[in-house]
């Protein structure tokens, strides 16, 4: 079963087509009987309001097709990541337990920033991916142009497996270099019927050209290919693939296949390609964990008999179910109505429904086992990141890392009695996002919401209105800043308070110093004490936490910090958890005051593209809000601008982007890092 199951993520730059070509693999598979298109708001994918509105995918959505091929079936579980930079957190989640991926590249763009985000991500996670050229029927198109920006800006060693026929609007098919011979597909059965034909004459130097390129490029990662190739025998194409899969899986070669999703053009032998190059479930790297009892590491194979194990990826909120919990199995099987057990958070759970998602429709699974993806319906405590498994095996999955929030607004309901009504839905939307936060403001009693930039709050904003009815007043966005110290300092802290005629004492000795930019903050117990109850020591790391997200002057959370418990007396008539806990909370904040605490702004990083001719007036833009260019990339009729620019100087920046270049300058932003705020 394992062999012919493929879990794999369509991942791109916004607009390059990744919704539009899953349409289309719906369609070509027979998971949909019509071509949902995100122009007309109709795509299957994108099943929410404002995706379908806005045009754009803000959620990932999973579905699972099937696909024959050689006279087998194979199961796709696809999932449609967004390619939006405000929704990263999705696609990284996505491809911590994707197996494979299809990056798709606009042909007329060629390499956009996002796609170089998504990339990092995908060799973060060691994930095999083939290439996808889409829209070759744009004006500006240029399959040749894509191979070498891939080459040049991801590092990634291409290999053509198809050329095209034409491009622009005489864009009419393929040459499909392994089998040689020319593709074209029949517009009047919407691309279902596809037609081959022997290589044109006129083509045929231009595809030996290729297909001596695709033999040369295979025969440095195959020696049987090399032989072949230098005793003059014909290649047969098994054998190409067979190679060539070997070193997609070694993340060693990208395939490159050409296309145009929106006119039905070359999508068939993509569903190809992800059968034949992308792995099944038990051909990756095992999963990494930590064994709780033992403290060790550990590697989880995938094996179907196994001890269960899986890893909740997603949360979404159902108005009726509760909480559908996305779960990808690494060992084991799970069936509907059976205990579950939350690793990390020590909590039994019952998994009362399992389903199969396809995009917001379902059906219910008799079983979920290793190497297959699901929803579990039931548990109420699970939250993105979390392990399930037995008890039997305390084993840890490794968690994922998100991103810090950058932006943030103040809301409030228009009546008061709405508040607690709003205050879950919060609650709801911040366990589906594990990149937005809500927090009280002190000072102001002001409720603040966070997130990862702009359109990500007005999408939760417009969600909190329409989908759950509420109405509520938002302020101009705020940026995130943080706290930090610049030298070390040596603090005691004594803590006395009579409670209730008891007197709860403490004392404790820290040193506080500034890490590295970019460390976040760390605690280190230095008293080792026999005499000492593990849960003092347990309510003064309390504290530190506490201490840290409390912040130093101006109540901004703290990073970069290192706090070190380096002495505590401890007597058995006056020590409590209380007095430890508010002794370490008011000693790390007297300790970083004395640390000559700074601001910290943050710091985007900016991936500006604009016509050559409005280049120098959009760089002129970023210096006068305080940015820094880092350099310049020419492309065919645009340039490629990057800087690095402060979070606080951006806001409104699109408006005044597109007044200095009539409207066709597009910009992206990803959060780089916290830096001192100067004074500007």
């Amino acid at each position: 079963m394992l062999k012919v199951m493929r879990n794999i993520g369509i991942m791109a730059h916004i607009d390059a087509g990744k919704t539009t070509t899953t349409e289309r693999i719906l369609y070509y598979t027979g998971k949909s009987h019509r071509i949902g298109e995100v122009d007309d708001g109709e795509a299957i994918m994108d099943w929410m309001e404002q995706e379908q509105e806005r045009g754009i995918t803000i959620q990932s959505a999973a579905t699972t097709t099937y696909w024959k091929r050689d006279g087998q079936q194979f199961q796709i579980n696809i999932i449609d990541t967004p390619g939006h930079v405000d929704f990263t957190a999705e696609v990284e989640r996505s491809l911590r337990v994707l197996d494979g991926a299809v990056t798709i590249f606009d042909a007329v763009r060629g390499v956009e920033p996002q796609t170089e985000t998504v990339w990092r991500q995908a060799e973060h996670y060691n994930v095999p991916c083939i290439g996808y050229v889409n829209k070759m029927d744009r004006v500006g198109a240029d399959f040749f142009q894509v191979l070498e920006d891939v080459e040049a800006k991801l590092g990634a060693k291409t290999v053509a497996l198809q050329i095209p026929i034409g491009k622009e609007s005489t864009f009419e098919g393929i040459i499909d270099l392994v089998e040689m011979r020319e593709l074209r597909w029949d517009a009047a059965t919407d691309g279902e019927t596809i037609i081959p034909s022997p290589i044109a004459d006129e083509r045929a130097a231009l595809a030996a050209e290729w297909r001596e390129k695709l033999i040369d490029t295979l025969s440095a990662f195959s020696e049987g290919i090399t032989d072949k190739y230098l005793a003059g025998e014909a290649i047969e194409p098994e054998l190409i693939r067979r190679e060539l899969r070997q070193a997609v899986l070694n993340r060693s070669l990208l395939p490159m296949f050409a296309g145009a999703s929106r006119r039905n053009i070359a999508v068939q032998p993509v569903i190809d390609a992800v059968v034949d190059f992308l792995p099944a479930p038990d051909e990756v790297a095992p999963a990494a964990g930590h064994h709780l009892k033992k403290e060790e590491d550990v590697l989880v194979p995938c094996d179907p008999n196994g001890l269960p194990l899986g890893l909740v990826f997603k949360i979404q909120n159902d108005r009726e179910a509760g909480s559908l919990c996305y779960v990808r199995m690494y060992s084991g099987a799970l069936k509907p109505g059976t205990a579950v057990f939350n690793v990390g958070k020590k909590k039994r759970e019952r998994a009362n429904r399992i389903l199969r998602m396809h995009s917001n429709k379902s059906e219910p699974m008799d079983e979920l086992s290793a190497g297959d993806i699901g929803v579990i319906i039931g548990m109420k405590l699970a939250q993105t990141g979390d392990t399930i498994g037995s008890e039997g095996w305390p084993v840890v999955l490794e968690k994922m890392e998100f991103p810090e929030p950058v932006i943030s607004v103040s809301i409030e309901p228009r009546t008061m009695s709405e508040m607690d009504k709003l205050r879950e839905i919060l609650g709801l939307l911040s366990k589906e996002d594990p990149t937005f936060t809500t927090k009280d403001n002190p000072e102001t009693g002001q409720l603040i919401i966070s997130g990862m930039g702009e359109l990500h709050l007005d999408v939760l904003v417009t969600r909190i209105i329409k989908e759950y009815n509420l109405n509520a007043k938002v302020g101009n966005p705020q940026v995130t800043y943080r706290e930090s110290i610049t030298r070390t300092v040596e603090h005691e802290e004594q803590f006395s308070k009579l409670m209730a005629g008891k007197e709860n004492a403490a004392i404790l000795r820290f040193k506080v110093e500034p890490l590295p930019s970019g460390s976040g903050n760390s605690y280190t117990n230095a008293v080792k004490k026999r005499d000492v109850p593990e849960q003092i020591f347990e309510a003064v790391e309390r504290g530190v936490g506490g201490a840290f997200s409390s912040g130093i002057v101006l109540g901004y959370p703290c990073i970069d910090v290192g706090v070190t418990l380096t002495g505590l007396e401890y007597s058995e008539l006056t020590g409590t958890e209380f007095a430890y806990e508010a002794c370490a909370n008011r000693g790390v904040y007297e300790a970083c005051r004395e640390g000559a605490p700074i601001l910290l702004e943050p710091i985007m990083a900016v991936d500006l593209v604009s016509p050559k001719e409005f280049v120098g007036d959009v760089m002129s833009l970023v210096t006068q809000r305080g940015g820094q260019v880092l350099s310049m990339d020419s492309k065919i009729g645009s340039d490629e601008v990057k800087a690095l620019a402060p979070m606080a100087k951006m806001f409104g920046f699109m408006t005044s982007l597109r007044s200095v270049s009539q409207g066709r300058a597009t910009f992206t932003m990803l959060f780089s890092r916290f830096e001192k705020k100067s004074e500007r």
